[in-house]
């Protein structure tokens, strides 16, 4: 029987996996638990609210599936692009190397020939930007202010490279799991020609800098519509879209891409993880994504961005039914 990490290695390698890769199993993300990010705080579960390292107030509302930054206009930090240097401050990312034994315990423990260690970043630089000014601004600025724009990013995008440096340099990763979602459920908040110009170069960067530097894979979070930016995402160097949502038809993209990029996903929290969840539509669902999208390239998974759901027993069901599922496949 493969490894956890064997299994993933060979389903996204076109090789010969012994069963389905189950939802998160090949992969460790410890949250919230280095200096950078306890320095950043975000809420983690319903009813908190912080304020994080750039200021952002973040709140999770009960009944809501995750958090979200507030954007009244007592609490939006950016309200006028053209002045963000004035306005806009990054966290803190270099500590004492003392401040980081507690994390690089909790990764020396990780097996690292059963699963891999991940660098967990949230969030990415476009939800970044929607978080310090709101959607709405975000977009608008894109065709307003384009120059601005990609100023913000690329401070970002270097905020991003020094936190990488400092994560890599005291606990070795050899995995990213990088939140960015870059869609609706109907499609991308950007025509492909504006991601090109304005994501695009900030992701090959970071990105590379991940790969040239000892991690191996990057498995890219964005449960939203974003079928129409595969070939981007497989330019940037994503080894695995997680959280592709049904609407991107996905055994069509496993087919289409498949050799290039893994897809995991494809079971929509907003179907499967409600309040009056049941484990038969559970069972039907896993059913269908693992018949139709096949052993290969594609990893039946939940598209909430971990090993989690918003409603107690729904990831450990679907789990099973993925189970089940390998028995019969594999026969």
């Amino acid at each position: 029987m493969l490894t956890k990490r064997q299994n993933l290695l060979e389903t996204i390698h076109g090789g010969k996996p012994d069963r389905f890769v189950n939802q998160f199993e090949f992969m460790v993300q410890p949250w919230g638990v280095d200096p950078v990010s306890l320095g950043n705080p975000s809420p983690w579960e319903p009813g908190q609210e912080t304020v994080d390292g750039w200021g952002v107030t973040i709140r999770w509302v009960n009944g809501q599936p995750g958090a979200f930054p507030v954007h009244d206009a007592a609490h939006k930090v950016l309200k006028d692009i053209t002045k963000w240097k004035d306005t806009v401050t990054c966290p803190k990312v270099v500590y004492p190397a003392v401040e980081w034994e507690a994390t690089q315990k909790i990764f020396e423990a990780v097996d690292r020939k059963e699963q891999y260690a991940a660098f967990p970043i949230f969030p990415g630089v476009f939800e970044q930007l929607h978080y310090l000014m709101g959607v709405d601004d975000t977009l608008a600025n894109f065709y307003e202010e384009p120059g601005y724009m990609k100023e913000l990013i690329d401070y970002i995008t270097d905020y991003e490279l020094r936190y990488a440096e400092e994560y890599i340099k005291y606990l070795k990763p050899d995995a990213a799991f990088h939140h960015d979602d870059w869609g609706t459920q109907r499609s991308s908040f950007m025509s492909p020609e504006m991601f090109e110009e304005f994501l695009l170069p900030a992701y090959k960067k970071i990105y590379g800098y991940y790969k040239s530097h000892g991690i191996e894979l990057i498995v890219h979070h964005a449960d939203c519509y974003a079928a129409n930016l595969v070939p981007y995402m497989i330019e940037m160097g994503i080894d695995i879209w997680q959280g592709c949502i049904s609407s991107n038809n996905v055994p069509e993209l496993v087919k289409k891409y498949g050799p290039k990029i893994s897809f995991m996903g494809d079971l929509d929290n907003g179907v499967l993880d409600k309040s009056d969840w049941s484990g038969e539509i559970i069972r039907k669902e896993v059913e269908r994504a693992c018949s139709s999208n096949g052993k290969l390239y594609f990893i039946p998974n939940l598209t909430m961005g971990g090993d989690m759901s918003t409603f107690p027993g729904v990831y450990e069901a679907t789990s099973k039914e993925i189970e089940r599922m390998s028995r019969e496949m594999w026969k």
